[in-house]
């Protein structure tokens, strides 16, 4: 285990509109308003047809292939993710989700596509001080979190 230790720095209040993609505006929310890093926690809905990656495919030996689920309607999320910088210093996403509709739900990561239904609310803490960020890793083409 690598850590690095940070201060809570600014905090942000985001109301998602409809149609609005979650990572996409998160992304360029942190780089009009020079969030380097943080914690995001998302609370609203998805839109029908909203994409998830729920694992990888298991069948593929010589590659990570990623499994993608299509929501279903209107549902009800909650989503946890944070914001560190790539390889080129631009604010990089990672959130999971967890989405339900009539009693049935699905757990993924937003990054195929989660469109906000209505609306959606994001509470922004930023995250000072830490010098961590991804960086690409070659075996799994992932950008994974670096701790220098």
């Amino acid at each position: 285990m690598r850590y690095s230790e940070g201060s809570v720095g600014r905090l942000f209040i985001l109301r998602l509109e409809d149609g609005d993609l979650l990572n996409n505006t998160l992304e360029q929310f942190a780089a009009e308003h020079g969030v380097e890093r943080g914690l995001a926690f998302y609370l609203g809905g998805s839109a029908d047809g909203s994409r998830v990656v729920v694992g990888p495919d298991t069948a593929q030996e010589d590659e990570i292939v990623a499994l993608v689920h299509t929501l279903a309607g209107p549902q009800e999320v909650l989503a946890v993710g944070t914001i560190f910088p790539d390889e080129r210093g631009r604010p990089s996403v990672h959130t999971h989700a967890a989405s339900g509709r009539e009693g049935a739900a699905t757990v993924g990561c937003t990054r195929a596509g989660l469109q906000t239904w209505l609306v959606g609310e994001v509470v922004l803490l930023e995250i000072s001080g830490s010098t961590a960020r991804r960086e690409t890793d070659a075996a799994s083409g992932f950008e994974l979190l670096e701790i220098p």
